[in-house]
């Protein structure tokens, strides 16, 4: 509890007791009035004081103004406790709100703990804190055990174990060695670390996920729009519609019925349905049910830029994929060797060596398939044909490897294979020798990820891709994608959202989820674009509305869960305000309702409504 809270909270203590106390002693005339004004001025002075400063401002209709004018009006009329007491629970209301907004801001604080104090920067054999943002490209920092990694970089020297789930949400820890990229945020386990920075602080992904999170409540949905718009318009209306139940009703009994006006009876009336019509339930549990949301989606990696997003996002209706960094992991391996003539790890240590000057993925896949250092001086005559491949001399054998076009050059024969992916044909001192398939591997929820989206009542899954009709077709077939669009370029991959978006009904929304920087484009032409942010680029990021962490595909069903409990929320927060305030508006008009049920009309709804705001944080399990 804050020491405004604590203060709060003593002022309700001192002004119940008061109350309490007055209620068993005979107080007549004047000391009455004057006893009950001292707990009305302790528990409410504040509000009096800002619905002062609201007329002055010429900002009158708020809930300060609707509670000064109840509570004068009721000590007025000689309510004396009940003009109290209204006070002291609209400010009980208002602490629990405090006290649970504040709660739910330090729980999305905690689960976004990730901002670094400090980088370790080594300095004339010692180490010296200094302030990441001082902390220039290229310099190496050192990460001690339970540091976090303060900037983006690479390890230069050192292995550990580092813990991701601030940043992903995802609990398995990763282990990281020399040479491996490390990303901010992160914390680091086991080992010394030593850093290579490739980014400033203000780039680094730490920075850019508080940037997003803290900025996200600028960009409104339309239910907080509509809130906004509402109050605007419903508070003068009901202060407005108050008045008139004050005035015209006793002047009519008057005129038009000869009846005495009971203008005490009316202005009670008049009080209540003010205390009731107060719209803070809505104002306050509407942004906050979004902030929660936002919150929750977070912890889980799922960097939600906006509620607006949040709000389209629970509409999505299709999900377009781009097919290698987003459903395949963006890494070619060999994946099998084929009709060998030689031994199979014989044929790969050729091919390996062949390929060992290339910086191409498909040579680095042959060496890491290989698993051996790589003795360069092994090989000699390295001859690069383009388009077709390497011839060299390995060991003085002579060794040619690449695709069919090179085996039709040295007119070989050579076997065709029937599984998808590139085939690297090998041959060795002019003799065919074997080929040997390289695939991009699947992601290990890829397939889980489409079976949880059609769970969720996604209707169509489509995936575009520049890749052969041929793979594209393979996978989409294994992973059940609804439809595939193969051999796109960057402008065909738009101009095939664009015919989606055509077909798609008004209220669907359609989701394009990408990595790279040619789907920057579709990211920002789809009604939501989901980037995966671990291995994508920096521009999939920027132009993305959503931005999973992890790069887990599975993460995608779990964002359009998390955006339909926030919206679901949200909407049962404004029927049940609305419905409670309705209800007694109506009673209290007919003098059904007295003061104590409009305390509950109002604060008792607006805790309810605040409570309820608060589940949204609570998405692990969805």
């Amino acid at each position: 509890m804050t020491k405004k809270q604590k203060k709060v909270l003593i002022r309700v203590i001192v002004a119940a007791v008061l109350i309490i106390a007055f209620s068993f002693l005979p107080l007549e005339g004047y000391i009455r009035f004057i006893c009950y004004m001292v707990p009305y001025l302790v528990i409410g002075y504040d509000v009096l004081r800002k619905a002062f400063k609201g007329i002055l401002n010429r900002q009158v209709f708020d809930e300060n103004f609707l509670m000064a004018v109840a509570t004068v009006g009721a000590i007025a009329l000689g309510d004396y406790k009940e003009g109290v007491s209204v006070m002291l629970f609209y400010q009980i209301g208002e602490l629990f709100q405090s006290y649970a907004v504040g709660k739910s801001r330090r729980n999305i604080s905690e689960l976004m703990d990730i901002r670094p104090d400090y980088a370790n920067v080594e300095k004339d054999g010692e180490l010296e804190q200094v302030d990441p943002d001082e902390v220039e490209v290229g310099t190496v920092i050192v990460v001690q055990p339970g540091e976090k990694v303060p900037i983006d970089g690479v390890i230069t020297e050192g292995s550990s174990t580092l813990n991701t789930s601030a940043l992903t949400g995802e609990s398995l820890p990763r282990e990281a060695k020399a040479g491996d990229e490390v990303i901010s945020g992160c914390i680091n386990m086991t080992g010394l670390l030593k850093i290579q920075t490739t980014r400033e602080f203000g780039e680094s992904t730490v920075s850019k996920i508080l940037e997003l999170v803290e900025n996200s409540s600028s960009r409104k949905s339309r239910s907080e729009n509509f809130i906004s718009k509402f109050a605007r318009y419903y508070t003068p209306a009901v202060c407005y519609g108050a008045l008139a139940l004050a005035i015209l009703p006793p002047i009519v009994r008057m005129l038009a019925l000869g009846l005495a006006p009971e203008w005490g009876d009316w202005i009670y009336r008049a009080l209540t349905f003010l205390v009731i019509s107060c719209p803070c339930a809505l104002v306050i549990s509407i942004p906050l049910s979004f902030f929660a949301g936002i919150g929750g989606a977070s912890h889980e990696g799922v960097l939600v830029k906006g509620s607006n997003y949040l709000e389209t996002m629970a509409q999505t209706k299709y999900v377009v994929f781009d097919k290698t960094g987003t459903m395949t992991q963006g890494v070619f391996e060999v994946s099998g060797v084929h009709h060998n003539t030689i031994p199979e790890e014989q044929l790969l240590e050729y091919a390996a060596l062949a390929e060992c000057s290339s910086s191409h993925p498909i040579s680095k896949s042959l060496q890491k398939a290989y698993g051996k250092p790589i003795d360069r001086n092994r090989v000699t005559d390295i001859e690069e044909i383009s388009g077709h491949g390497v011839k060299a001399k390995v060991d003085g054998v002579e060794v040619a490897a690449g695709n069919a076009k090179l085996m039709k050059q040295m007119d070989l024969p050579y076997s065709e294979c029937h599984e998808v992916g590139t085939i690297v044909h090998v041959a060795v001192d002019g003799t065919y020798a074997g080929h040997i398939l390289i695939s991009d591997q699947l992601k290990p929820h890829a397939k889980q990820a489409i079976q949880d989206l059609k769970r969720a009542g996604i209707t169509k899954t489509v995936m575009l891709t520049g890749d052969m009709k041929r793979v594209a077709d393979q996978v989409a077939a294994e992973l059940g994608i609804d439809e595939v669009h193969s051999e796109l370029l960057p402008a065909d991959k738009v101009a095939k959202v664009e015919e989606l978006l055509a077909k798609k009904g008004e209220k669907e929304k359609l989701a394009f989820v990408g990595d790279g920087i040619n789907d920057a484009p579709v990211l920002s032409r789809a009604d939501i674009g989901i980037a995966m942010g671990a291995l994508g680029s920096d521009a999939a990021i920027e132009a993305a509305d959503v931005v999973l962490m992890d790069d887990d595909p599975q993460k995608i069903a779990k964002a359009i869960k998390i955006s339909r409990k926030c919206l679901r929320i949200v909407y049962e927060n404004i029927y049940f305000a609305l419905g409670i305030k309705a209800i007694c508006l109506i009673l209290g008009a007919l003098g059904i309702a007295n003061m104590w049920m409009a305390i509950f009309a109002d604060v008792g709804v607006m805790v309810i409504a605040v409570l309820n705001a608060i589940r949204a944080l609570f998405v692990k399990n969805l």
